[in-house]
């Protein structure tokens, strides 16, 4: 697998997504990032920032491990940090759930926001 797929399903594992999400929200099938992988091959330059943008990271970092920092990305993290300290008792619960239970949760808080 090149470097390029490793950082992106590290990405993925971190923010407990998968690679049927990734692909849904990039509008593309699983297939393709399976052949994507399967060929070690980088993806195009759209296709990269796509992806880049639903892991909320940026291209380079997915293309080269290096993370440099821009305000966006600082003001992601204090946002990121914000929303941990306010609903940290909740996920520390969630963790401990069973994946099915944890999957049922998600279902349910697609439900409310839908409403």
């Amino acid at each position: 697998m090149s470097d390029f797929w490793n950082r992106v399903d590290e990405e993925l594992e971190y923010k407990g997504l998968n690679r049927a999400f990734l692909a849904r929200e990039c509008n593309f099938s699983v297939t393709n990032i399976g052949q994507g992988i399967k060929l070690g091959s980088t993806p195009s330059a759209d296709t990269a920032v796509k992806i880049a943008s639903v892991l909320g990271v940026s291209v380079e970092y997915l293309v080269t491990g290096e993370n440099k920092t821009t305000k966006q990305n600082q003001e992601n993290e204090q946002a990121q940090l914000r929303l941990y300290r306010k609903y940290h008792e909740l996920i520390e619960k969630c963790e401990k759930l069973p994946q099915n239970q944890v999957e049922f949760l998600g279902l349910v808080a697609d439900r409310l926001e839908k409403n």
